[in-house]
């Protein structure tokens, strides 16, 4: 059977534990992330949302609590950089081959420099896109950041 993403496609050809749930979709939803934390019933700090920010004009992939928000000046810290400001949605599709609410932090067209804010370390499990609305990853959160040739650091804010 053949993938339904590149997302899951990439986590299939690593051969990582995963779990794909489909959870539906709202078209009138814009808040995707917490709509899948109550479609799967879960705590909505285990769903991450894929944020793209440019940084210093270069793109950065962020993944962050949907319970939360970036911290534009933590992520720019994080990578030594001056300024950050979020990535205009063209853009962002564009880089990563996903369309805005279905980015996923996996198997993007471009690869992108990527952080995982540091409470995802505190669940066994997290969910991400898995490349399109309505599609989510379950996976271990050090999974996540081996495949994405990611890192953790502190960039959410409450």
């Amino acid at each position: 059977m053949r993938a339904p993403t590149p997302a899951v496609a990439a986590v299939v050809r690593a051969g990582v534990a995963h779990t794909v749930h489909e959870v539906g979709h709202d078209p009138t939803v814009t808040a995707y992330g917490k709509e899948a934390a109550g479609a799967l019933g879960v705590e909505p700090g285990r769903v991450f949302k894929t944020l793209v920010a440019s940084v210093d004009g270069k793109l950065v992939v962020a993944v962050v609590p949907v319970t939360g928000e970036l911290s534009l000046k933590a992520l720019a810290a994080a990578v030594g950089a001056k300024t950050a400001e979020m990535a205009e949605a063209a853009t962002a599709e564009r880089a990563t081959g996903y369309v805005v609410g279905g980015i996923s932090p996996i198997g993007q067209k471009r690869h992108l420099p990527t952080l995982v804010d540091v409470s995802a370390a505190r669940w066994g499990t997290i969910f991400v896109s898995g490349g399109r609305r309505g599609l989510e990853l379950e996976l271990v959160p050090s999974d996540l950041v081996r495949l994405t040739n990611g890192r953790l650091a502190s960039i959410g804010k409450s």
